[in-house]
């Protein structure tokens, strides 16, 4: 099982802060996990179609596309911060 949390704007158009969920195990990369979560429900879809202004974090460490999942506990997809 792996926790998915959403952040920000992504949160509101998925429709919920986070879930728990398995993943399929044909999915090895984040940028294959992505392609999947963006099956899941329209709003999955609308936030995930513009995968550049979204980041990844697998296990709290940043993550490009190519980043394997190797069985993560964690991850959290959100929009880019600055800070200020």
């Amino acid at each position: 099982m792996v926790h998915l949390l959403y952040f920000a704007w992504v949160r509101e158009m998925v429709g919920t802060d986070s879930e728990t969920i398995t993943l399929p195990t044909e999915l090895t990369t984040v940028a294959a996990l992505l392609d999947w979560l963006a099956t899941r429900s329209p709003g999955h879809a609308a936030a995930l179609a513009d995968r550049s202004r979204i980041r990844i974090a697998v296990d709290q460490a940043f993550a490009s596309a190519a980043t394997p999942l190797n069985n993560p506990r964690e991850i959290a997809i959100f929009p880019p911060v600055t800070g200020g």
